[in-house]
Order: structure tokens, then C-alpha cells, then sequence
């Protein structure tokens, strides 16, 4: 559908332009004329003339615009648990990490998610998603709080509603009292989803059903989970194949490898996206790519905690649909997806494929199209054309850190990150001149650095 004729006009020219689009087309010097919250068009050379209802037109000089990122994975609340457990692998990690994430409460989730928008919207991010799955007894409306917080930034949110039942009596890593019911979880997600999600093309929140892990949730769960999800009409989220512990723990617990697992269970398929995907092998990308079942790359993350390097390349040869993840603040500390574009690149080129896994144009790709099309969001968002979304990034790439790159797209892959001069979700600024123009920065520093502390006073007195 076309912006309304009557509709308010920003005009952006004299910039570079990468449109993402399905030819890779970009323009050296060139225009984006968003008219609501549409793109009205993108094209060479200066907006055409005679624009009613401009209300803003922005000279674009040394700068490269870009869809806004799209980040496919992520948790919170771990926004308070930054830079602990740091010299530990997934399994142990978990195990130190999970009696603390078992106490928090609503005001705590909402401060975290706070956090972790908020860098991640300075840096790019148009379109945000929270995998939360630690749902404590007595602590009050988690979900709500994370969309309101994202309602509040006035950014896109898929909330990936998790859920645990599989705890340490039964052979899973999470303690007792941090797991739901497989019943409780059932009826929660459902609730969530009849509440919040929105299936409308322009739609700021939509929910994914997401049991956490194979190792923290039960057969029955992961079955019924997939069932309840394509009642509802909704998109599928858990994590897959991340570490050579879980292929082990699957292999005992189940008698099969994680791929074969979930193929079991009914979670392979176009409306499934998995984080991680680290430890697969050909016939698992094979499976994937048969079924469209999409992959949330999450490269620092997968580093931090030593899980490995994902085979990226292999993936998109075979036709997986890959998009790039922050992936929890607690095992990638500094939040910013922009990051992983380079991340992504630098680390793939240590796997087989050395200086041919990635290009920049392919990392780009990842973070933008690349995650809205693994959230089942690509006709909507991901690439600047006529009548998506206008959902769309300044970068400032002409300053001390990105001079001397003569491409534009190189440079904010490569370089150090570039500065946002301007990000827009739908048609409307969140970022102006590298700081956040919805909230407060300090205020949100500030609350989550006291909610983070009220959660270790808590955890201390036991």
C-alpha cells in the first residue's frame, strides 16, 4: 500500500545509498524520499521536484544510508548481568548465571530492556528481538514490560515468548524454581501472543513462540510449543546446535543429534528460526535449507563463550536464510549489532573458507534483509524500496575513523563503528546526531545500573 498523497514528506540527498535490494543496487550519490511511513522512492541524483509536504529535507553529504539493522537474537534482562562468568563455556556459564536470572522481577526486565534498546537503537537497530524465557514465580508482567519499554523507544520488537519446564531434578541445567509448568507455559505464551501480537503489515510488535533449549525444556513442550505456534499463525524461535555439549546432551537424552531432534518435534520449517547453529554438519544445513528454517548468527557471542565458529558460509550457499544476533548482553557485553557486521566477516574468515566466506556487501546483507527475512519480516523491511517501511540509517562516514575508505560500504563493515546521524523507524526519528532523541540515555543508565544492583543485594541474601 502507497503512502497517502496528504502524507508528510522527508527527503534525504547527496548521500550514498545501499539499498540492500535483490540486485544489490546502490547509488554513489543519490536520494531516499520517505512520505509517512513508507519509502516513497530511492534513486540517483536529487529527489524529484515538486514534493508536496515536505516538512524536511536533509543534505546527506558524507554519509551512506542503509536499511535499518534488524537483530534476530537477543535476551534483555541480561543487560544487568553484564561481565560475569567470563572465562566460562555455555554449560557452565548457564549454571552461573541461572539462580541470579531466576530473581528477577517486572521492574528489573523492563530496566534491562531499556538497556539493551537503547545501545542497540544508538547503533542502528530499527527492528529489535528478545528471546525471554525466565518467567519467575510472583514476578509480575515480564512480557508487557519488555514491549513497553520497546513501545517507549519507539522501536520494532519481535518478543520471542520463552518458556523452561525441564529443571535440574530433571536432568536440564536451570534450578527448580526458575521453570514454568507445560501447562503454565502453554496458556502464557498463548495469552501473550492473543495480547500483544500484530500481524498487520507495519505492525511495532509481534511474538514468536520460543521454548528456550533443548536442554531446558521438555519433548512434550518443544511438540506442543510448535503446535500452539501454527494455531495461532505465529513464527517459532529456540536455540540450535550451539555447543559440542548440546549435540552430546541430545544424543544421550534423545538418542539423536539436535537437527533430527527437532525435525522430530516439528521444528523445522519457513515460520522457524534457531539461534547459534554453530555445530552442523552437511546433511543439518541440507535440512535446512530443504525445510527454509532460518538461523539468528550470533558471531561475539559465539566467541565469548568459546562455542565455535558457524558455518555462515556453507548456510547461504545452500539457501538457509541467516541473520545476525547480539545474543544476550551477558555473553556480548557491549549490545551493538553493528559490530557483528565485522564480527561476522572477520570470524568467518578463520572457519575453511578463509578470505572468500564473507565480502562486506554479504555481511551488510546479514544484518539487514538477512534478519527480516529469518523474522518473516523481508516484504516489509531489510532493503530501501518503494513501499516498505521507512525504516532506514544515516551513517556519518566521512569523519576521522572512515576517510580514507573510499567504499561506503566498507568502510562501516570494516571501519570502526560509524557515528548515526539519523535513524528512522517507521518514517519517524529515533537517533539524531548519535544520541537517542525518545529517552533519556542517562535516565536508562541510570535505572538499569540500580535495578542491576538490587538484583545482586537479592541474590547475596539468598
Amino acid at each position: 500500500m502507497a503512502a497517502s498523497p496528504a502524507a508528510a514528506r522527508t527527503i534525504i540527498e547527496n548521500c550514498a545509498i545501499a539499498t540492500v535490494d535483490a540486485h544489490d543496487t546502490e547509488y554513489a550519490s543519490g536520494h531516499v524520499v520517505v512520505a509517512g511511513n513508507r519509502i516513497e522512492s530511492v534513486g540517483a541524483g536529487k529527489a524529484p521536484e515538486g514534493l508536496e509536504n515536505v516538512v524536511r529535507r536533509i543534505d546527506g553529504t558524507g554519509h551512506l544510508v542503509t536499511p535499518g539493522l534488524v537483530n534476530t537474537h537477543h535476551h534483555f534482562y541480561q543487560w544487568l548481568t553484564r561481565g560475569l562468568a567470563t572465562d566460562h563455556n555455555l554449560f557452565n556459564w548457564l549454571v552461573a548465571l541461572y539462580p541470579t536470572w531466576a530473581r528477577i522481577d517486572e521492574p528489573m526486565a523492563r530496566a534491562g530492556a531499556q538497556g539493551s534498546l537503547a545501545m542497540m537503537a544508538r547503533g542502528g537497530v530499527t527492528t529489535a528481538m528478545d528471546h525471554h524465557y525466565v518467567y519467575p514465580k510472583g514476578s509480575g508482567d515480564l512480557s508487557g514490560a519488555i514491549i513497553g519499554a520497546a513501545s517507549e523507544m519507539g522501536v520494532r520488537l519481535t518478543l520471542a515468548r520463552g518458556s523452561m519446564d525441564r529443571s535440574e531434578k530433571d536432568g536440564g541445567l536451570p534450578p527448580d524454581f526458575a521453570v514454568e509448568t507445560l501447562e503454565g507455559a502453554l496458556a502464557a505464551t498463548e495469552e501473550t501472543v492473543k495480547k500483544h501480537h500484530d500481524a498487520s503489515f507495519d505492525a511495532m510488535t509481534q511474538v514468536a513462540v520460543a521454548p528456550c533449549s533443548p536442554f531446558s525444556v521438555s519433548t512434550e513442550l518443544m511438540g506442543q510449543g510448535a503446535e500452539l505456534a501454527r494455531r495461532l499463525g505465529v513464527r517459532l524461535h529456540t536455540h540450535g546446535s550451539e555447543t559440542v555439549e548440546e549435540e552430546q546432551f541430545c544424543k544421550e537424552l534423545f538418542g539423536m543429534g539436535p537437527t533430527e531432534y527437532f525435525e522430530s518435534t516439528g521444528w523445522l520449517g519457513s515460520d522457524v528460526w534457531m539461534a547459534h547453529c554453530v555445530h552442523m554438519n552437511d546433511s543439518d544445513i541440507a535440512a535446512f535449507a530443504r525445510t527454509g528454517t532460518g538461523v539468528a548468527h550470533c558471531p561475539s557471542s559465539n566467541a565469548r563463550l568459546a562455542a565455535g565458529i558457524a558455518r555462515v558460509p556453507d548456510m547461504l550457499k545452500a539457501g538457509v536464510p541467516v541473520g545476525l544476533g547480539v545474543d544476550g548482553t551477558a555473553s556480548n557485553e557491549s549490545g551493538e549489532l553493528h559490530t557483528e557486521l565485522r564480527n561476522a566477516l572477520l570470524i568467518n574468515r578463520l572457519g575453511a573458507h578463509r578470505e572468500a566466506a564473507l565480502n562486506a556487501r554479504q555481511a551488510l546483507r546479514l544484518g539487514t534483509y538477512g534478519g527480516a527475512q529469518v523474522l518473516g519480516r523481508g516484504d516489509q523491511i531489510g532493503s530501501l524500496e518503494a513501499g516498505k517501511l521507512a525504516d532506514l540509517v544515516m551513517w556519518k562516514i566521512d569523519g576521522l575513523g572512515h576517510s580514507t575508505i573510499p567504499d561506503p560500504v566498507t568502510a562501516i563493515v570494516f571501519g570502526a563503528a560509524a557515528p548515526v546521524t539519523l535513524s528512522l523507524v517507521d518514517g519517524k526519528p529515533v537517533v539524531e546526531d548519535n544520541h537517542l532523541i525518545t529517552v533519556d540515555e542517562d535516565a536508562v543508565a541510570r535505572t538499569a545500573r540500580a535495578e542491576s544492583q538490587r538484583l545482586a543485594r537479592i541474590v547475596a541474601q539468598g
